[in-house]
């Protein structure tokens, strides 16, 4: 048994400036390696963004996604709002994608949601509507509502979405993390098939050390009803804390995932 967490790898992002340097000079085999070691590390879906390069992103992101899959057979999550981009890789996916992602902001959801109904692909689906990104959790649980029925009144299964409550860095404001935190409580609790996704290193940008705040606010949202992340598997110790609160929760039985990954040499912190 693998762990219940979906693990999205984080690594091939244009933000990312090694990533950028590569996408930008068609650096293949630095794609392939990175793909195939976050799969390795437990990547279950390799993310793809190529949203730098405003002017040619599409064809930018339809190389990236060919070339990842050269190297490595785990599923994409599509990183994108642009209409245009998402199609180009689309149309060379091989196994079924996640679109990442779709808003409530009208123009977005209206050029995405095709996408999803005309490929079957899962969605990310971010809590945020045309008045900007909530401060409050009944805000943004009340966004996750309304994507939630607006997009299986459509005919997206329900296991197909992913809510991303909207992680803030908490050194702009000390109320960001409990927000998130009820959040993910509240969706999980009003909507148990939902999954609920987030980007985890949002959580500790422009603080030091940032590694531990990701880990403790893994661990913490977890424990609220987390089931999947985009983040970096490379980070052994955050995946091996992965692994242990599962066990904690009840969700890996009698520890076999926890033994079979400290077997394999992957929870060891010394």
């Amino acid at each position: 048994m693998d762990t219940g967490m979906i693990i999205i790898g984080e690594r091939l992002n244009s933000t990312n400036k090694a990533a950028r340097t590569a996408i930008e000079s068609r650096n293949a085999s630095f794609v392939h390696d990175m793909a195939r070691k976050q799969a390795d590390a437990g990547a279950m879906y390799i993310d793809l963004n190529a949203g730098m390069f405003v002017e040619d992103e599409p064809e930018r992101l339809e190389w990236l996604t060919r070339t990842a899959q050269e190297a490595v057979d785990v599923p994409l999550s599509l990183d994108s709002p642009n209409a245009g981009a998402l199609e180009r890789a689309l149309k060379v996916v091989r196994t079924k994608p996640i679109i990442n992602s779709i808003t409530l902001e009208r123009e977005r959801y209206d050029s995405v949601l095709p996408l999803v109904l005309e490929y079957g692909t899962g969605v990310i689906a971010l809590c945020m509507d045309d008045n900007g990104m909530p401060e409050t959790t009944e805000e943004r649980v009340a966004i996750a509502d309304r994507l939630i029925s607006g997009l299986t009144a459509k005919g997206v299964d329900i296991s197909d979405i992913f809510i991303d409550p909207m992680v803030r860095p908490i050194g702009t404001g000390s109320h960001y993390g409990t927000v998130v935190l009820e959040t993910i409580r509240r969706v999980r609790s009003e909507f148990p098939e939902v999954h609920i996704t987030c980007g985890l290193s949002n959580i500790s940008f422009g603080l030091p050390a940032r590694k531990v705040i990701n880990q403790a606010f893994m661990i913490a949202a977890m424990t609220c009803g987390l089931d999947c992340a985009i983040l970096d598997p490379l980070d052994r110790k955050l995946m091996a804390f992965i692994y242990a609160t599962e066990a904690l929760l009840g969700k890996d039985d009698f520890c076999v995932n926890y033994l079979t990954k400290y077997r394999e040499g992957l929870i060891d912190l010394q």
